[in-house]
């Protein structure tokens, strides 16, 4: 069986499934970047919880964590199933680790899970496993926990971890909602971090990455909270010491909202 990569998305907004936009059809694209999947365990960034929790519903749910889009969004169901046999690894290999994970019996795919597996892989037939981040813990924390699950790649297993490169909502919705004009300042903000991102994985730089709030430029300006970030971590913790690293999109939306995704090989 071959090994699997690990991803990093930007899953964007919920309607990222009904836009007409390179964030999405890049999220189409995504099974050809590897072999299926065996299954799939995701990290994503609206499943927070103290310490790191595992989700061993077989039958996950529906959450519509978001308010004022398109009614069909709301109507959208994606039927992947869970897996108990891989969620009971999963918290094998955490506890074996060290970081005392915790179960959870049921719980539904927020959006962060459902929207890019749903355009991902649009048959649901892939079993998904959800992991939680803590937005108490930092970057080393969630990598660790992505070390601690790389062994699932031997198995067919697709780590992921959904988040988001930049993550300012008060300007994006300032552009979106109030007709306000893009900041060229704060584009260039942007740029400077997703660049400097870029730069330190595929240097293989973990020291530098994981004390990104200290080094990454205008940290603060793409991430006021921490949480859509921690994925990546995850995903690039996951990988194995050296991996090879391939930012596989990076389209914009409103000339600042970064949406880079990224393999690790």
């Amino acid at each position: 069986m071959a090994t699997m990569p690990t991803l990093f998305i930007s899953h964007g907004g919920p309607s990222i499934v009904i836009s007409d936009t390179p964030a999405r059809h890049y999220l189409e694209s995504v099974s050809s970047l590897m072999p299926r999947p065996k299954a799939i365990v995701i990290v994503s960034a609206h499943f927070e919880t103290h310490g790191v929790t595992v989700v061993t519903d077989p039958r996950p749910e529906m959450i519509y964590d978001f308010r004022g889009f398109a009614p069909e969004l709301y109507e959208m169901v994606y039927p992947a199933p869970g897996e108990l046999e891989l969620a009971e690894k999963v918290l094998e290999l955490l506890e074996n680790a060290g970081l005392s994970p915790s179960r959870l019996g049921k719980r539904g795919f927020d959006h962060g899970t459902w929207t890019p597996m749903k355009l991902a892989f649009p048959d649901a037939d892939i079993p998904i496993v959800q992991v939680s981040i803590d937005p108490n813990r930092d970057a080393a924390w969630h990598y660790a926990v992505g070390k601690a699950l790389s062994p699932l790649r031997e198995e067919g297993v697709l780590l992921v971890g959904s988040g988001h490169i930049t993550h300012n909502l008060r300007a994006y919705f300032s552009v979106m909602r109030q007709g306000a004009a893009v900041d060229p300042e704060l584009a260039g903000k942007v740029t400077a971090f997703t660049d400097w991102f870029d730069e330190k994985l595929k240097a293989n730089d973990s020291k530098a990455l994981l004390d990104w709030k200290s080094q990454a430029p205008f940290a603060a300006d793409n991430h006021p909270t921490d949480e859509h970030l921690m994925p990546i971590f995850f995903a690039y913790g996951a990988a194995g010491e050296h991996p090879q690293v391939k930012r596989v999109h990076d389209s914009v939306d409103n000339g600042f909202f970064a949406n880079d995704s990224y393999l690790f090989q």
